[in-house]
C-alpha cells in the first residue's frame, strides 16, 4: 500500500500497476538462480559421461563401454539442492569403513549435516580419508555415501555417492542431482566403501544417477 501512495504522490498519471515490475524483476533472479542450478547439473552429467566413454577413465568393461552414450539420469530438480547445517565434529576418530572387497577404507567423521527434504529432517555423516588429503588436490574433498528408499528398484542397491568440499562457515550445500554409482555397479573388479547404516535417508531421492543396465 505505501508503494502506491508513493506513486500518486509523485504523479497522478503513474499507475500502481507498475509495482508489478518489481515481483517481475524478483522472478527473473529467481529464474536465473534456477538456471544455473539447472546448468550445473547438466555439466555434471556431461563431464560423468565424458569419464564414461574415456578408456583411460571408464569403468565400464569395454564390452559395455564401445557402444555406451550415457548413463540414466532422472530429470534434474533444483528442490534436491539443499542448504544443510554443517556441524563439524574435531574430535573424531579414524575408524575402518568396509568395502565390497576384503579392503577397508579408513576414514574420518569430520562433520554432520542436518537438513530438511520432503517434509523431513535428516542427517547425514559426512567423511575424510587421512590419506586421500595429503595430496594437494584431495585436501579439501569430503566423502558422502548415502542410502534411500530408492536403492534396488530404481536406483543401485548399495547407494551412491556425493564428492564435496570443506565449506568456510557452518553450512553446506548437499545437491543430490550429483548423486552417482559406486564404480562396483558397473564392474565388480572395483573396491567400493559399504554405505554406514547411519547415512540411511527415509525418503526417496529421485535425482542424481539412476541403476546401470548391462
Amino acid at each position: 500500500m505505501r508503494l502506491c501512495i508513493a506513486v500518486l504522490v509523485l504523479g497522478m498519471f503513474v499507475s500502481c500497476g507498475q509495482e508489478k515490475k518489481y515481483h517481475d524483476v524478483k522472478d527473473q533472479v529467481k529464474l536465473a538462480v534456477t538456471s544455473d542450478k539447472i546448468a550445473d547439473i547438466l555439466k555434471f552429467q556431461e563431464e560423468l559421461n565424458a569419464e564414461f566413454k574415456d578408456p583411460e577413465t571408464s569403468p565400464l568393461a569395454d564390452r559395455f563401454r564401445i557402444n555406451f552414450e550415457s548413463l540414466d539420469f532422472f530429470e534434474p530438480d533444483t528442490s534436491y539442492v539443499v542448504q544443510a547445517e554443517f556441524i563439524r565434529t574435531p574430535e573424531a576418530l579414524p575408524f575402518a569403513m568396509p568395502t565390497t572387497t576384503n579392503r577397508e577404507s579408513t576414514e574420518v567423521v569430520f562433520g554432520i549435516a542436518k537438513f530438511t527434504l520432503n517434509g523431513k529432517d535428516h542427517e547425514l555423516e559426512i567423511y575424510q580419508s587421512p590419506e586421500l588429503i595429503k595430496q594437494a588436490e584431495y585436501e579439501d574433498y569430503l566423502f558422502l555415501p548415502f542410502t534411500d528408499n530408492t536403492n534396488g528398484e530404481e536406483t543401485y542397491g548399495g547407494g551412491r555417492y556425493l564428492d564435496l568440499t570443506i565449506p568456510k562457515g557452518d553450512k553446506i550445500i548437499l545437491n543430490f542431482n550429483k548423486a552417482y554409482n559406486p564404480y562396483c555397479a558397473y564392474n565388480k573388479k572395483f573396491s567400493c566403501p559399504i554405505v554406514p547404516k547411519v547415512n540411511n535417508l527415509d525418503t526417496e531421492i529421485k535425482v542424481g544417477v539412476k541403476a546401470f543396465e548391462h
